[in-house]
Parts: structure tokens; sequence; C-alpha cells
């Protein structure tokens, strides 16, 4: 069993499995506690850009699904004329230094994959950087009128008008403890103070048993669309592969089991490889035969473009709200950010 794996058995499995990282879990509290002391006193200071900003991240290490919301609000914000610049940390990628804007034909081992999958699928401004400020800038000299981040909401130097937390609700806060004991890069009471809470929906996964305090509390529901082929932009209902031999999937994310999990409930029969999030992919270390049929996730696919073969093909991912759900929470951000516009486009 890998780091990864045995961590995550640690911390969304009892508490008492954690008990010899507690001490440094402590620790941990501690230097949060710490940080926040020193922007109260004012030893640190929130910086502001001259656009609304809109963080949209997480509590807990592993997937959640924030990036698909994120992509889903850049949609609907430039569905009302706004000029959106999306902000990511880059990981997965080399880059290192000042902000760069990432273009749909930038190498991922340097943007990151997250990156690539924004501006190859999106018509906004996107920007890398470790310092989240600079990034917004640079984002906002492009042309953005509103910024959204992917990830980004324990980067509480950059001030925002609007933030989304996103909890997986197949697997919650886990244990509930903070790192390494558990999954939670904050304590739990957080989500108290963010504007709104997303709670995805993979469907078949249950729902976990955790309750969340929060002035705006919605469910996004996630469930696999068509098959894209790799090479030649051909879309495909999954319906096609029910009755395909020697069909592989991987899934390189924070929880590949979710996507495994979506392609069975459609019938498929398939050999799952799960990787660490962000796993690079090369022609000799692909864990598949070379002739098998391939589905991956969007993540993986713009990692492996330059390799790709025929046969090769990534889901795309269907993100969706409740009507009133969705117009509710762009309401809700539109009045806090000072955006206008005529109506409230839910496509």
């Amino acid at each position: 069993m890998s780091l990864d794996a045995r961590l995550q058995s640690v911390w969304y499995g009892p508490a008492w499995r954690s008990l010899p990282l507690w001490p440094l879990a402590l620790l941990y509290r501690m230097i949060l506690a710490l940080r926040a002391l020193a922007y109260r006193s004012g030893l640190l200071h929130v910086e502001h850009v001259d656009v609304p900003v809109i963080v949209v991240g997480n509590l807990t290490v592993g997937g959640t699904g924030k990036t698909p919301v994120a992509a889903w609000l850049a949609r609907q914000l430039e569905a009302r004329g706004r000029r959106v610049g999306v902000v990511l940390r880059g990981y997965g990628g080399s880059h290192r230094g000042a902000p760069r804007v990432v273009t749909p034909t930038d190498d991922p081992r340097v943007t990151g994959d997250e990156a690539l999958v924004h501006a190859r699928r999106g018509m906004h401004t996107v920007v890398i950087g470790a310092d989240r400020v600079a990034a917004a800038r640079l984002a906002a000299e492009q042309g953005a009128d509103v910024v959204v981040c992917d990830d980004g909401l324990q980067h509480v130097r950059l001030a925002r008008d609007f933030e989304i937390a996103v909890i997986d609700g197949a697997r919650g806060l886990g244990n509930r403890w903070l790192l390494p004991a558990g999954p939670l890069r904050e304590p739990a009471r957080e989500l108290e103070s963010v504007h709104a809470v997303v709670v995805t929906d993979r469907g078949g996964e249950g729902r976990a048993d955790f309750s969340v305090r929060s002035p705006m509390l919605l469910r996004a529901q996630f469930a696999p669309g068509d098959a894209v082929n790799l090479l030649t932009n051909e879309r495909r209902p999954l319906a096609g592969f029910v009755r395909v031999s020697n069909l592989h999937a991987i899934a390189g994310i924070g929880h590949p089991e979710a996507f495994f999990r979506g392609l069975v409930e459609r019938g498929l029969v398939v050999t799952t490889h799960a990787l660490p999030d962000h796993a690079p992919l090369d022609a000799g270390t692909l864990p598949f035969p070379a002739d098998a049929i391939v589905l991956m996730t969007e993540k993986d696919a713009v990692k492996c473009r330059s390799i790709a073969r025929p046969d090769w093909w990534w889901v795309d991912l269907e993100v969706s709200f409740g009507r009133a759900e969705a117009a509710a929470l762009l309401t809700s951000v539109l009045e806090r950010t000072g955006l206008t516009g005529a109506g409230v486009s839910l496509g």
C-alpha cells in the first residue's frame, strides 16, 4: 500500500488510528493560531486587488471537486458578460517565480494539470503562481474584471469578496483532525465563516455522516458525461463502451475511486489504475497494455496528449446544481462582489 493510501485509510477511519500523529496535529493547530494572531495584530496584512475575488477551495487534503465547481462558476460569470481570470497555484508543475499566464498549448509538466484544464476549456485568462496576490493582479492586468481562485482558502493574504468551500459528500471531513493526524487543513469550525458550502454528490457513493453550519449549503451533482477522444475530439456516449473488452481506466486525482465508480455505474467493465494526484504520465510508465482502450479523467488527458493513441478517451464531468440553488448562489456572489448584469444564466 502506498503512503497516500495508508494516510487515506487513517484519515477516513476511526479517530484512534491517528493517535501517534496527534502531537503533530496539535503543533499544526498552534501554528495556525499564531498566523491568525499575526493578522489580527497587524503584523501580517491582507492585500487587495482592483477586481472582485472569489475563492473556491476546501478544508481537506485530496479531491473534493473544487476544480469542476470553480470552472462552473467561471462559466456562469462569463455567460453574464464578465471577463474572468482563474488563478491557481499550479500544483504538479515545475513553474516557480513570478506569476505566469497559461495558454492551451503549454506543457502540463510546467503549468500543472488543473491550470491547463481551465485554459483548454474556457475563454477566461488563467494565471498560475505561488503568490496568489501577484497572480490575481496579473489576471486583472490581462483584462479580467473578476478573479476566481481555484483553491486558496488558506492563502489569507489575498483579500476576497466571496468564499466557497467544497466538501466531498461521500467522505466528508474524515476523522475531523488537523494534518497530519487527519485530512483537515483548518479546523472544521472555519466552515461557519465562508459564504457558501458546496457538498459534492457523485451518486452511488452514499453520504458521509457530518453536519455543516453555513449561511448557504448547496449540493452539486457530479456525473460522468460523454467520452472525448484525445486525438480527434470525437464525442461518444459511455453506453458505447459497455460491451468493449480490454477496457482500462486511469485516474490521477485526489479521489480516483469516485471516477471508477461512475464508470461502473454506467455498466462498464473496466480494469482500474489509481494514480497519485497530479501523477505524471509518460510512454514508459503507463500501467495498461499498449492495445488497451483507455478512459481517463480530463486532468490526466492534458498530461498525455503527446503520447495518446487512437483508443484513448477522457470522460467529461457534468456538474449541476438544482435550479433554485444555482440561482441563489449566483445571486449571492453577484451581490457581494458588486457585479451586475441582466438575468441569471444557469446553462
